[in-house]
């Protein structure tokens, strides 16, 4: 009996070490950016770690008012390719975190 406590106060101690690591990596994620392109470098995204829109770039050239669309475009497509990149620095992040062990099949951290 008294050893399954022991085994308890372990895996409580492990919990808050999780915790503590999880909440760093909140932290350091609004300092991380990663930029996302389209249009060959004439739409730029930025986003944080958290997904957080920081800047955006738009090459002069793109501004008249008959390119709107592909304008819109463009943008969006930068913002995809920043999350691309946003969610991949978070997995590999979290799986450094974790030491390896795997989540299971449709969880993703941070939740």
């Amino acid at each position: 009996m008294f050893k399954d406590l022991g085994n308890l106060g372990k895996m409580m101690k492990q919990a808050q070490e999780m915790q503590n690591k999880m909440q760093a990596m909140q932290e350091e994620l609004m300092d991380v950016t990663h930029m996302g392109v389209s249009g060959a470098g004439m739409v730029s995204v930025t986003l944080n770690g958290r997904g957080e829109m920081k800047g955006v770039s738009i090459d002069p050239s793109m501004l008249k008012a008959d390119e709107k669309e592909i304008l819109e475009d463009l943008i969006t497509a930068a913002h995809n390719d920043a999350k691309v990149k946003v969610e991949a620095y978070v997995q590999e992040k979290t799986q450094e975190m974790m030491g390896g062990m795997k989540l299971p099949d449709g969880m993703k951290l941070p939740f």
